[in-house]
């Protein structure tokens, strides 16, 4: 956990039963509405990675995009989108994965980093772990090396984190929720 978690986590709007009942939904549109909020946020990833010699941020298709875009200025690093499948105009790679409702999977350039690139893949949450060990397969099958995996939440219950430190990757979360939080 960050040094700012407990506070970035009484930001974020627990809803219950959405998208159906029995899911507590975890909102950060109230983290992101919240300027002190939100510069704490990406202040707690700076300061995590400020000393790591990143080459790149691979973000997350859509909210990933929206920490690791500023995260990527302020470490002078590259940004690299990872897009659901046909989002990106040129050449790509892709990496198929399993949902609990069937298969989804996600694409980035072939050439959107160089090989040993040192790369943080940015989500704003794990979940079941799906979308970003799809990510870590595609950066890694790219010839890129995963330094670790960050998220604003993780829902360890859900067993994504996990799944993810089983494949061999590092998970960094600023908070986690349980189920009933």
């Amino acid at each position: 956990m960050s040094i700012y978690g407990d506070y970035i986590k009484s930001v974020i709007r627990t809803v219950p039963d959405w998208p159906q009942p029995g899911v507590n939904f975890r909102d950060i549109t109230p983290l992101l509405q919240n300027s002190a909020a939100f510069r704490k946020l990406i202040d707690s990833f700076v300061h995590r990675y400020q000393e790591m010699d990143l080459d790149a941020i691979a973000a997350i298709d859509a909210r990933g995009f929206i920490i690791g875009a500023p995260l990527a200025y302020e470490l002078g690093c590259s940004f690299v989108p990872v897009r659901k499948k046909g989002k990106l105009p040129f050449r790509t790679v892709s990496e198929t994965y399993t949902l609990e409702y069937g298969q989804a999977e996600v694409e980035l350039h072939a050439d959107a980093f160089r090989a040993h690139d040192r790369i943080l893949i940015m989500d704003d949450l794990i979940a079941t772990g799906g979308t970003m060990l799809a990510a870590a397969k595609l950066i890694t099958r790219c010839g890129g090396q995963v330094v670790e995996t960050a998220t604003i939440i993780d829902l360890p219950e859900l067993g994504g984190s996990q799944k993810i430190r089983e494949a061999g990757h590092n998970v960094f979360a600023v908070c986690s929720f349980t189920e009933d939080e």
